[in-house]
């Protein structure tokens, strides 16, 4: 069985679903699948808009860094995927339960929009890892929080509410525990109204060059990882993280 279904409804909206519950972990395998169910979308006329959601408790926690094979060792793959992802042409709303985590971040600002709860939580704890970030997080975070807000998160690796993630721009929309995909299905269906012609045409001239700006960012987020998961202090971040405490960082 599939990682990721897709259901389509006669109101011109798929909802594209991750199935790894509950912290939706994903590799470059289940990214692939997501890109492929985009790009199958995009060829659909009466698809005018993707809502992304996940099974479970949390919306992702990016990869399993504490898992052997995991998406560390192959940021290359995963990134060739994701790229994928920010290359289509359906708008994309994301509705964000839980944790939206390194990655799983990462993956939430793919998208065009984001819904969220006060429960829902938005972390690029990278730093706290002794890790680069990546999923270009480069290009979208300051993009959408402004360059101090990306610096905070991404030096600090805190984790940012619902409440406050709706100020910072992280999301778009803050609705009712438990009605996050329900308020993700209202903005789709706001969405789908527009005409479609115009919609794509409009969301391609404020995209221009994002794919280029994704890539180089991608290129460089890769290269980083692949250094720092050699260091004591990478080592050390993920021990830690699974010991459930503070990391002791050397510096090396």
């Amino acid at each position: 069985m599939s990682d990721v279904t897709v259901l389509r409804d006669h109101a011109h909206i798929a909802t594209v679903e991750i199935h790894r519950p509950p912290a939706n972990f994903f590799d470059a395998a289940l990214i692939g699948e997501l890109a492929d169910a985009y790009e199958q979308l995009d060829a659909d006329p009466g698809c005018r808009v993707i809502v992304l959601c996940s099974e479970g408790r949390h919306f992702c926690a990016g990869a399993n860094l504490g898992s052997p094979g995991s998406p560390a060792d192959e940021p290359r793959s995963l990134y060739r995927q994701a790229l994928r992802l920010f290359a289509d042409a359906t708008p994309v709303v994301a509705a964000v339960q839980g944790a939206a985590v390194g990655g799983g971040l990462g993956l939430a600002l793919s998208a065009d929009f984001r819904v969220a709860s006060p429960a829902s939580r938005f972390s690029a704890n990278f730093a706290r890892l002794g890790f680069h970030h990546g999923f270009a997080l480069s290009v979208t975070l300051p993009a959408l929080a402004g360059q101090q807000t990306a610096l905070d998160l991404l030096l600090t690796g805190r984790r940012v509410p619902g409440e406050e993630a709706l100020s910072l721009g992280l999301c778009d929309r803050l609705v009712a525990d438990g009605e996050v995909r329900a308020g993700a299905r209202e903005l789709a269906e706001e969405l789908a109204l527009s005409a479609p012609l115009a919609v794509r045409s409009i969301r391609e001239t404020l995209r221009a060059g994002l794919v280029e700006r994704v890539q180089s960012a991608l290129e460089r987020e890769a290269s980083e990882q692949d250094r720092l998961r050699e260091t004591d202090d990478f080592r050390e971040g993920v021990a830690a993280s699974l010991e459930r405490r503070t990391p002791r960082f050397q510096g090396s």
